[in-house]
């Protein structure tokens, strides 16, 4: 027996259900099934598709998002100490400043960035963590059950969509609205018809528009204002993003101005490729969204437009541009939200990829179109997987009469 299940094991008595240190016993229970294969599985009807059980599955999507975390943490870091740069600051305000200074704030050094985009990330996560959290919590108690690894999942791709300087309390009031409105009031796990993370996301957009899509918020340092890649297109195109000397290399590494753990496609490719080898994605979701971008996008480029820009924006730049790649891997592929018959995850994919084009092109008030793309198509997954179920019975009935 290791070291590491020993401890645990002396852990559990005082962790307990029933005891005294009751509302920790969730805490123990991740630790434990993340480091070992958890001796309970799931029993009800909740992703149980194979004998992989709910806890492993949160585990890996977990694990998945790694590779837009460490990507959170250095392009946080490197964006702020290049705009400390080119402001001329020596020193960052606050606990902050006592902090990264001791690294100092050259973007080229990437301890420096790391570090500086830490103190911003980890504040975020815990706020989320325990606003989310709580009312986990509450609402398994008054439900009495377990709480299980949802939230687990949901706080990590919640608070990689932020943008790294925004208001902790707007942290907490998403998170919650995510929770409690898109998940809990539906019976929790398993039942909610679209995304958590997504929902509390949508929220805090449409709530605190100017702290979630005004300039000054993709970089955190006060006084520094720059359009994101995106933002660029909607107003001039390709030419504008490589006018402000952002190339397509850049966005596909994601070195460039967004939310903390959306901007790169390649950590976002690595999260894929791990959770479809993993078979806890479906590579038909991601298939599908993005055929659906690559048909939508090169019909825009056909019909072409002289007041448009976005129309001539080829699919290779929708695809690094803003959260598309990010939406696609982890958002689309929701377990629970997406349809669940093969054709009709052939059919959801590509309905996320075109109104993702169509919302980014049409509408030029909405530069970002993956987000809302999805909670549409999660409204429609249920009809969706009716007509599939219901194709395939008169298809069987015709064939067999």
């Amino acid at each position: 027996m290791s070291s590491t299940r020993k401890f645990l094991d002396k852990l559990h008595p005082y962790f307990h259900k029933g005891g005294r240190y009751e509302v920790l016993y969730p805490v123990y229970e991740m630790v434990d099934t993340f480091l070992f294969a958890p001796a309970d599985v799931t029993v009800g009807s909740t992703h149980v598709r194979d004998a992989v059980d709910l806890k492993r599955v949160m585990t890996y999507v977990w694990i998945a998002a790694l590779p837009c975390m460490l990507m959170a943490l250095f392009n946080t870091g490197y964006q702020a100490n290049h705009a400390m740069q080119a402001l001329g600051l020596t020193e960052a305000p606050g606990w902050r400043g006592a902090i990264s200074g001791i690294f100092g704030y050259n973007p080229n050094n990437p301890i420096s960035d790391f570090v500086h985009g830490a103190l911003f990330f980890f504040p975020v996560y815990i706020v989320t963590l325990a606003a989310g959290g709580f009312w986990e919590v509450l609402f398994a108690t008054v439900r009495k059950h377990d709480v299980n690894e949802g939230f687990f999942v949901s706080s990590i791709l919640f608070a990689l969509t932020l943008p790294p300087n925004i208001p902790l309390w707007q942290v907490a009031l998403g998170i919650s609205f995510g929770v409690v409105i898109g998940k809990e009031v539906f019976g929790g796990t398993g039942k909610n018809f679209m995304n958590p993370a997504l929902t509390g996301r949508a929220f805090l957009y449409f709530a605190y528009p100017a702290a979630m899509s005004g300039d000054s918020v993709w970089t955190a340092v006060d006084g520094f204002s720059g359009a994101t890649s995106l933002g660029l297109a909607a107003l001039g195109g390709v030419d504008a993003i490589k006018g402000a000397g952002i190339s397509w290399m850049g966005t596909f590494f994601g070195i460039e101005q967004g939310s903390m753990g959306e901007t790169s496609v390649l950590a976002c490719m690595l999260g894929a490729a791990f959770l479809i080898y993993t078979r806890i994605a479906s590579w038909r979701i991601i298939a599908g969204v993005f055929l659906g971008m690559v048909a939508t996008s090169t019909l825009f480029n056909l019909l072409g437009s002289s007041t448009n820009p976005m129309f001539a924006m080829p699919w290779y730049w929708h695809l690094t541009l803003g959260g598309f790649a990010f939406g696609m891997t982890y958002m689309a592929t929701d377990p629970v939200s997406a349809a669940q018959t093969q054709a009709g995850r052939w059919a959801f994919g590509f309905l996320i990829g075109l109104m993702t084009v169509l919302i980014r092109v049409v509408n030029p008030a909405f530069p970002e179109g993956i987000m809302l793309a999805i909670l549409f198509s999660n409204i429609f997954a249920p009809l969706i997987d009716y007509v599939v179920v219901s194709a395939n019975i008169k298809r069987r009935v015709k064939r067999n009469a």
